[in-house]
């Protein structure tokens, strides 16, 4: 599964400015042109849209145009489709926000797989107001709090998730408090459904919390937590614990820098007769190194682990007594062609490793070693 945040923490795609041309006029006119007109002000409500088409083709691939089940965005192989179209708006007055978006695609057809028909198009939907200055208070559904990268791949600097990134949240419904500290620092406070539902599954409630700090213009720590249990009703009880950590220090105008570790526990199934309260651990990082090659041009370079007691989260949010652990490394390389600056046009290789022969190939053998190229153009407006 998941996440999310920003870069940074980037929520949601942001409508782009349109710019006024000036007008051309003839030198012999004998009445002066009249001056052209002071550019409009944002009013309080903007629109916003974005799409996302990919191909991408995995080596040795089986008879299936499907990648493996914990890959969740861009999750499709040798097929043409599109991976998030998104359209909607946002108010702000300053005082009072909301926001109302809808999407589709096979990013949306795979994390949304257990969510309500009715829920499952809705990108985000939520309202909010300022309790008091510098406050605000958000009720309804909009983007995780965890994670580096989001569901919106113009603002990631690779063009496919990390694997943590993809087992953890990327959307959340609840009830979400901002404050503003200063310029510096914000706040966050969560009442959540849980780990990425829209609907509840059980009549628990999640509470989460963010901190991001900028202590310099080239530096930003983020630090979120979630604790809740996310079984279903008719299930025992499964605390789970989790904190996500990234910092990101943009070294020259060219060279940007990151570091993203996780590590969560979760209540795990004991043996009979064993009423111990053992948990299940995973922890996951990732490094990213993205460098401005020229005007138009970027790269980025991205290495990873996922290791995960159980397999929890990553096979099983329910891993039973005796599963596997799971552990995968592996790495990627990112080109990027932003001919305008609305579009992007992207190119990654990547290879992941397991400890296990997890992966199926064409000869009907599974495999420890696991490689994609994926392509994408995506617009924003």
């Amino acid at each position: 599964m998941r996440k999310f945040l920003t870069f940074g923490l980037a929520f949601a795609a942001s409508s782009a400015a349109l710019a006024q041309t000036t007008p051309t006029t003839d030198p012999a006119l004998a009445v002066p042109p009249a001056a052209a007109p002071a550019p409009a002000t944002p009013g309080p409500l903007t629109f916003y849209g974005f799409v996302d088409g990919y191909y991408g083709i995995d080596f040795h691939h089986p008879d299936t145009q499907v990648r493996p089940s914990f890959l969740y965005s861009h999750n499709r192989q040798n097929e043409f489709t599109v991976n998030q179209g998104l359209i909607g708006m946002r108010y702000d007055d300053g005082k009072v926000r909301g926001a109302v978006g809808i999407h589709a695609g096979s990013y949306v057809t795979a994390n949304y797989a257990a969510e309500d028909p009715v829920f499952k198009h809705i990108y985000e939907a939520y309202a909010g107001f300022r309790p008091f200055d510098k406050a605000w208070l958000d009720f309804g559904i909009f983007g995780s709090h965890i994670g580096f990268e989001s569901a919106i791949s113009k603002d990631n600097w690779t063009l496919t998730r990390s694997l943590m990134a993809e087992n953890s949240p990327y959307y959340e419904a609840g009830a979400r408090f901002t404050y503003e500290v200063g310029p510096k620092l914000t706040l966050t406070a969560l009442a959540l459904n849980g780990w990425q539902n829209i609907r509840e599954n059980n009549q628990a409630k999640a509470a989460g919390t963010q901190i991001q700090w900028k202590p310099t213009d080239k530096i930003l720590i983020n630090s979120s937590t979630f604790y809740g249990n996310e079984q279903p009703a008719d299930v025992a009880t499964r605390r789970r614990y989790f904190h996500d950590f990234y910092i990101t220090y943009a070294a020259t105008d060219r060279l940007s820098l990151a570091a993203v570790f996780d590590v969560g526990k979760q209540q795990a199934a004991r043996p009979a007769g064993d009423n111990g309260n053992k948990y299940d651990t995973w922890h996951t990082g990732a490094a990213f190194v993205r460098y401005k090659l020229a005007d138009k041009w970027t790269t980025a370079l991205r290495g990873e682990y996922y290791k995960a007691e159980r397999g929890v989260i990553i096979n099983s949010f329910a891993p039973v007594v005796g599963d596997g652990d799971a552990f995968i490394r592996g790495g990627s390389l990112n080109f990027d062609y932003a001919p305008t600056g609305n579009v992007v046009v992207r190119l990654e290789g990547r290879v992941l490793n397991a400890q296990n022969n997890i992966f199926a190939e064409a000869d009907g053998v599974n495999h420890s070693t696991y490689g994609n190229l994926t392509s994408s153009i995506a617009l924003s407006f």
